[in-house]
């Protein structure tokens, strides 16, 4: 978009905020919303491959970018990207602070958790070593007690699905979690398909036996098969068919 598009389209913008302003109509609302809905799109991607869908947090996002076309004022000459970012941002914290939680715990103690790394980073600069809980405690005008059940309590926070993409550092591709979660037993198939072999092989006949092992086993082709008991390679093929219906007809039982 060249500048004087892009002015003009600012200005188009600032228009409809004043209209909005002033008439509260749900089309003008709309208009702007949808107008900013790239806004949302740019500010959740440093969100994303934390736990949360791409269409929930589009979906704070854009609760959140109503608030604030709601709340905009438009006559006091700020951009409206700078006063809506903030109110997303805001939104969507909010959301993982009380959405991303395992299991049930009190808003203050979330609150208190989300508080401590900033204030045990702070201290950690000025005090050249790791803060002790007292000294957290202290900076932050609460008792042991409360920085020992928060620091508790955020431990059952966002739970991961097994499907959750992470980064794998060796080669950087996106990997889940399931990966790294165990493989999946093949030793009890492998014994129930032994048992269908067992059974099915029991009934065959001398003939089906040796197109069996000839063909199967041992990858003979069916002209030699033919050959080896003086029969047509149709009759082989035959043969064949009728092994591989007792074994579908034993499987499927």
């Amino acid at each position: 978009m060249s500048s004087g598009a892009a002015d003009a389209e600012k200005n188009r913008i600032h228009d409809l905020f004043l209209k909005y302003q002033k008439t509260r109509d749900m089309s003008l609302r709309n208009q702007l919303v949808e107008a900013h809905l790239p806004l949302i799109r740019l500010l959740i991607n440093k969100f994303l491959n934390k736990g949360v869908d791409y269409d929930d947090l589009y979906q704070v996002g854009s609760m959140a970018l109503v608030f604030a076309v709601e709340r905009f004022d438009a006559s006091r000459g700020f951009s409206f990207s700078s006063f809506a970012a903030p109110t997303v941002i805001g939104e969507i914290k909010r959301y993982f602070r009380d959405k991303c939680w395992s299991l049930k715990v009190p808003r203050r103690q979330k609150e208190i958790a989300s508080s401590i790394p900033a204030v045990k980073e702070a201290l950690r600069q000025k005090l050249l070593r790791s803060p002790t809980v007292s000294e957290i405690a202290e900076q932050m005008g609460l008792t042991d007690e409360d920085i020992l059940e928060a620091l508790e309590s955020s431990i059952n926070y966002n739970a991961l699905s097994l499907n959750q993409a992470m980064e794998e550092h060796s080669e950087g591709e996106s990997v889940t979690l399931e990966k790294f979660t165990g493989i999946r037993e093949t030793g009890y198939e492998s014994v129930d398909n032994s048992d269908v072999v067992q059974q099915v092989m029991g009934t065959f006949s001398e003939r089906e036996m040796t197109v069996f092992r000839g063909r199967f086993l041992q990858g003979r082709t069916q002209k030699e098969m033919a050959d080896a008991l003086q029969v047509s390679q149709m009759t082989v093929s035959r043969i064949e068919n009728e092994i591989r219906q007792k074994f579908r007809t034993e499987y499927y039982r």
